[in-house]
């Protein structure tokens, strides 16, 4: 039998990041019988990396009992807080809080100063910045970073200064955050910290740039994880999260169908074993085919995120909208903002619940929306919320028939789609300009920006509003094409309402009913309100 080893088995392989390697090395001097604690953690973090996380957790506790053995009460703790945290990653709560537990009183009784007391702050961190509590977060967040200097622990000062980080973004102070998380950043790409940590890292600062909707940030650091990744063929964990960044960003530059590849690469990763993530890739693929069209392939994408525990709002709410249920769109859109209080996730529902609430006439939930929105655009002066509130606005000027108001803000919008590169938000902003320009009476600007906005649809396959814009152009046979409002008032006109019933019903002004009226006539060719009534009677307008 061979002797034992020096405690370096495997190491040459880790260095190369070739886990696949070094894990078939660690196991066959395994089962030779010469493997060392230093080998087991070893072993354990290369087993975590390629997705063997039940052996993994055995490494650990074996590690953790050989240090035991040999009289090393510091080297035993950091094994059993790893154990445990794996533990917490892999949903079993209770036994994480056991060897948490178990940790700290080894540390207690042996009386040993190690970097293990910072490391066991980071859990009640965590919980805390997840608590909504990040004044209380940051100082934990302090504690463990001094201590991680203090012992020369890059891994653990690094996830201290981005735990910092976090706070300061959630406290208000994304300028100050945003720099401690490109420190923390700059310790991973010189390779001074682990693999898991490295990895940890990538992942909670792209999250983070989303939160900021920071989109030229999260895609440089999307693409820095990209490489990590694909560096390191045989690595598990981060890869699946890395594609669902890597398919987010495809989608807001219009790539569809590349974001879809990503979105499936992600499932087959994420699947073998079943990994917490997978609830985002539902989400993400449901995004995709309600985009497209595909609405019952949606609907139960959307399910199967909520079975994962990921809340499939607002992609539900916008398809039921899709789907022509406009109370159920409503009722869903109230009960998501009534739950969800994060910015960035609020952020993304007020921006539905403005589509959602004009579609519905429900202008109180529009215009509390809308100043919500204009808030954390300020406060967050990201230009993808800029654009999202001004197209907003816009929407609700047009609405309420402020063509000026809602020009202004259309064009300020459709500026800052293009210059992000979203060609689907940018399309949608122009068929809003070409119902202003109806209003304005400005049919050679309105087919302009249709006509761009079509093509635009028929390239990215946006089925919904592709449909959505034939509908708007009426049928073959009408000489012109009406917008919303439009259509509203040739039907009440078609009632015998003069203009300022119509006026009164509609809460605007004569000036304007009587400008919608002489639009119709000309769009439609009429020259009496009783050739208005018999065409919208022979359109079933009523």
């Amino acid at each position: 039998m061979n002797g034992p080893s020096d405690g370096n088995i495997g190491r040459d392989a880790v260095v190369a990041r070739d886990w696949g390697s070094a894990f078939a090395t660690l196991e066959a001097a395994d089962s030779a019988g010469t493997l060392l604690p230093p080998d087991l953690e070893r072993f354990a973090v290369v087993a975590y990396l390629i997705a063997e996380d039940d052996r993994s957790a055995a490494l650990w506790e074996r590690a953790h009992h050989g240090y035991l053995a040999a009289d090393d009460p510091g080297s035993a703790a950091r094994c059993a807080f790893w154990l445990a945290f794996g533990m917490v990653q892999r949903g079993e709560p209770a036994q994480a809080g056991g060897w948490f537990a178990r940790t700290e009183r080894i540390l207690d009784r042996s009386g040993v100063d190690s970097p293990v007391h910072g490391y066991l702050k980071l859990p009640g961190a965590l919980q805390l910045l997840e608590e909504r509590n990040p004044a209380e977060a940051i100082k934990h967040f302090e504690e463990l970073a001094a201590i991680g200097e203090r012992f020369d622990d890059l891994d653990l000062a690094t996830l201290g200064r981005l735990g910092q980080g976090q706070s300061l973004i959630r406290l208000g102070e994304p300028v100050r955050g945003a720099a401690l998380l490109d420190e923390a950043m700059v310790s991973v790409l010189a390779g001074d910290v682990g693999p898991v940590v490295a990895g940890i890292v990538y992942c909670a600062v792209i999250e983070v740039c989303q939160e900021l909707f920071d989109l030229a940030r999260a895609q440089e650091w999307t693409q820095a994880l990209h490489r990590w990744c694909e560096s390191q063929p045989d690595l598990v964990p981060f890869r699946g999260k890395c594609l669902l960044y890597r398919a987010e960003i495809m989608q807001l530059h219009g790539s569809w169908p590349d974001a879809a590849a990503e979105t499936q690469r992600a499932f087959q990763i994420l699947s073998e074993p079943p990994r917490p993530e997978i609830g985002d890739a539902y989400y993400r693929q449901g995004e995709l085919q309600r985009l497209i069209g595909a609405l019952p392939a949606a609907q139960e994408a959307f399910r199967r995120a909520a079975d994962h525990g990921v809340d499939p709002e607002p992609g539900l709410a916008l398809l039921r909208l899709d789907q022509g249920r406009g109370d159920a769109a409503t009722t869903a859109i109230r009960h998501a903002l009534n739950e969800h209080h994060v910015p960035a996730t609020r952020a993304r529902l007020l921006i539905a619940a403005v589509e959602i609430a004009l579609a519905a006439n429900d202008s109180a939930l529009a215009t509390v929306s809308l100043e919500e929105l204009n808030a954390l655009a300020g406060q967050l002066s990201a230009p993808f919320l800029e654009a999202s509130a001004a197209q907003a606005a816009g929407a609700i000027a047009l609405a309420d028939d402020d063509l000026t108001e809602a020009s202004t803000q259309l064009r300020q919008a459709l500026t800052i789609w293009l210059s992000l590169g979203a060609p689907y938000e940018a399309a949608r902003t122009r068929v809003l300009l070409a119902r202003v320009a109806d209003g304005e009476g400005d049919t050679e600007r309105a087919t302009a920006e249709r006509t761009a906005a079509r093509d635009t649809f028929e390239h990215l396959g946006a089925a919904n509003d592709l449909a959505r814009l034939a509908a708007e152009g009426g049928t073959s046979t009408a000489p012109g094409w009406l917008t919303p409002r439009e259509l509203k008032i040739l039907s009440l006109v078609a009632t015998g309402m003069t203009n300022r019933a119509i006026a009164e019903h509609l809460t605007i002004s004569d000036k304007t009913v009587a400008r919608h009226v002489s639009n119709i006539f000309g769009k439609l060719g009429l020259s009496s309100r009783s050739a208005a009534t018999a065409y919208a009677y022979e359109h079933d307008l009523l």
